[in-house]
């Protein structure tokens, strides 16, 4: 399960370490792509195959789907692990993301987000400071 924010530098070569912890889950190697919200998203291999199938089988005669798909597939790389648990990220990742020194790697049970250490924490100030009135949608919803 991946879950849990860590820090880290994105080096002068664009190579980010995965906490081990995350790399024990991803597995050997994963995708690295665009997310939503201008983060980076990491799937392990396995996950994100069913992920990909599921976007190419949207409808193509649908501007949104096809804008969603685009989004994600043609900013897919798949990404190893170097000696160090390191991975590179493609200059066009890291200009969609605004990614400085700096970065956050934050768990989402089956994905990992990448993210600027700045905007996250602007991102995650303005959520908490919203979070009963998403709780209330979501109970709203019978979520939770």
């Amino acid at each position: 399960m991946l879950i849990g924010e860590y820090k880290h530098n994105l080096d002068p070569k664009k190579r980010l370490s995965i906490p081990s912890k995350f790399r024990k889950e991803l597995g050997e190697d994963a995708v690295l792509t665009r997310g939503l919200d201008n983060c980076l998203f990491v799937f392990p291999s396995q996950s994100w195959k069913p992920f990909a199938e599921m976007l190419a089988g949207l409808s193509m005669a649908k501007k949104d789907t096809r804008s969603f798909s685009r989004l994600f597939l043609s900013g897919a790389v798949e990404v190893e692990f170097d000696s160090l648990g390191r991975i590179l990220i493609p200059d066009v990742l890291k200009e969609y993301a605004h990614l400085n020194k700096s970065v956050v790697v934050a768990g989402l049970f089956n994905r990992l987000e990448i993210w600027d250490e700045t905007r996250w924490n602007k991102y995650k100030g303005d959520l908490e400071k919203n979070s009963d009135s998403i709780a209330e949608k979501l109970g709203e919803l019978g979520i939770i």
